[in-house]
């Protein structure tokens, strides 16, 4: 569904999570709630285990609150949809397609005609830079040109919502500059909303129009920042001063709910 700039798109009420672990019920998330303004980018921040990719997965559909709710557009979000595309760390490619193949596969569930479809998928492959491997399988492919793959299909799906769980924390540093300044600007063209979770404190601030710093489990909201620095946003950005300050605000964020996680 269409909306507003700065209307609410996500918006996520009270969520809670609680596991059963083996010494009883574990509770990841703790009354959390958060609104997520249509073609927001929005990253999450916070200690591991604090429940970031949890609430990713609720929000996908992927998991189930135990109390509390996710709204999309006014619905509440009840299992997956094609409306939300999802970006892990470990790729999820089919390793028996090619890279062509793997682009097309949600407009092929979506039922598209071929033609469009490959048309679509050529151009995503085109954006990250993967117009030159379409026939490749992902066996033949680096880290970094697996996660273009993978950004490529979420984004030829045409998603409302984009969630991407650390996409660039497996890759070299190197790669990961690059996929942030790509991810920048097909964000920046496509005007997606983006919740993208990361331990990067640096990339976070980079990335996005606010950083969200969650506690230590059980999560909850510690802090929202905005970052008020403007887009388009280069290398050069992070030498900033004013990043510079944004960056060691957010750390000392995180480090305290660091210091709280059990050793």
């Amino acid at each position: 569904m269409a909306g507003e700039a700065g209307s609410v798109k996500l918006k996520i009420r009270g969520v809670r999570k609680n596991y059963e672990g083996l010494s009883g019920e574990i509770t990841a998330l703790s009354e959390v709630s958060l609104d997520i303004a249509y073609n927001e980018f929005v990253c999450v921040v916070g200690p591991s285990g604090c429940g970031k990719s949890t609430l990713l997965n609720i929000i996908a559909g992927l998991l189930s609150p135990s109390a509390g709710s996710v709204e999309l557009d006014g619905k509440k979000i009840e299992g997956t949809g094609i409306e939300r595309g999802v970006v892990f760390q470990q790729y999820a490619l089919f390793p028996w397609l090619t890279v062509l193949k793997n682009v097309m596969f949600g407009l092929t569930l979506q039922k598209k005609p071929k033609e469009e479809a490959e048309e679509i998928a050529m151009k995503y492959i085109r954006q990250v830079g993967l117009e030159d491997f379409v026939n490749a399988y992902p066996k033949e492919l680096s880290g970094g040109m697996k996660q273009r793959v993978a950004i490529a299909r979420a984004y030829a799906a045409d998603p409302e919502v984009l969630l991407l769980d650390e996409p660039f924390g497996a890759l070299d540093a190197q790669t990961r500059v690059q996929l942030q300044s790509e991810l920048l600007k097909t964000w920046e063209r496509e005007r997606k909303t983006c919740f993208f979770i990361t331990h990067d404190v640096e990339e976070a601030v980079f990335l996005a129009q606010r950083v969200v710093i969650m506690s230590a489990r059980p999560g909850r909201i510690k802090k929202i920042i905005d970052i008020d620095i403007p887009y388009p946003r280069t290398q050069a950005t992070k030498s900033t001063p004013r990043f510079m300050e944004l960056k060691a605000e957010i750390w000392d964020q995180v480090y305290q709910e660091y210091l709280e996680v059990p050793k």
